[in-house]
């Protein structure tokens, strides 16, 4: 919890010390309407020193809660560091950032020319398949998400980039993974969702009892982000814990059914070179 709330604390100071072309470059990407390429590009490289941060953090965090099952021995610095093996799951990550991008283009394409085709029997015809082309398009995606989401545990375990690993391990496995994900999934949600409602109840009662208003709690949701004078408000500290509670339970409960999926689908330790299960099919 104490590193989930020091990462909190940065984001905080980064997000106010933030260059006003760096957050010009956030507001073009959160923007409802999408901007045109030239605008997209300079956005992203403007943004890009955060995104590499973001990404920083997040493959340290995994790699943590990897290292506590594979190598619990090796406790230095809480689990916690920059080295080579977060180094190989940040490379993995911008690879299947290119990889889902390159997915997402082909279904896309796919369902409009599956639409366009069936609009020749009718406008009837082409909503239809229209709208299974896009049911299909999702089932797609998510199969060969779930199909390579061992990718990362495989690439810290096995101290090299294997990008398609997961595929052969995965093999008859997808809805037990499947489901292992959705309840992971659903329970942080329903964690997040009860902690909110508390956190916001009990911020409530204290400000009605401090002289306050309910209208303040705003300050503690959307704060002003360009001053630090904001974040010493006691009750944006108390969220700020509240959500370094639940940023490490998160990390937890997401990378833990990979990690120990993919022990389970090896029958070497994962220390040594891995190769799938013959009868993982």
């Amino acid at each position: 919890m104490g590193v989930s709330f020091a990462i909190s604390v940065l984001g905080a100071v980064v997000t106010v010390l933030m260059p006003p072309e760096v957050r010009h470059g956030l507001e073009t990407l959160r923007a409802d309407e999408t901007p045109d390429m030239a605008k997209l590009v300079d956005a992203l490289i403007a943004v890009a020193p955060i995104l590499i941060l973001g990404l920083a953090i997040q493959c340290i965090m995994a790699a943590a809660v990897y290292r506590l099952i594979f190598r619990h021995e090796d406790t230095r610095f809480g689990y916690l560091r920059l080295g080579a093996d977060e180094l190989r799951l940040m490379a993995l990550t911008l690879i299947y950032i290119l990889l889902f991008m390159a997915l997402l283009v082909a279904v896309t394409l796919g369902a409009a020319i599956v639409a366009a085709l069936a609009a020749f029997a009718g406008q009837g015809a082409a909503i239809f398949m229209g709208g299974v082309a896009e049911l299909f398009s999702l089932g797609l995606v998510i199969f060969v998400l779930v199909r390579l989401s061992l990718a990362p545990v495989a690439t810290f375990a096995e101290r090299r980039l294997a990008i398609f690993e997961s595929w052969r391990l995965t093999r008859g496995h997808f809805w037990r993974l499947f489901g292992a994900y959705a309840l992971a999934l659903a329970c942080i949600v329903v964690v997040g969702f009860l902690a909110l409602v508390v956190f916001t109840g009990v911020a409530g009662v204290i400000l009605l009892m401090t002289g306050g208003q309910l209208s303040d709690l705003s300050s503690i949701f959307k704060p002003d982000e360009t001053s630090i004078r904001t974040y010493f408000n006691p009750g944006l500290i108390a969220y700020m814990i509240t959500g370094s509670v639940f940023s490490a339970l998160y990390y937890a409960v997401i990378a833990a059914p990979g990690a120990v999926a993919y022990a389970q689908l090896h029958g070497h330790p994962p220390e040594q070179p891995l190769t799938a299960q013959t009868e993982a099919g």
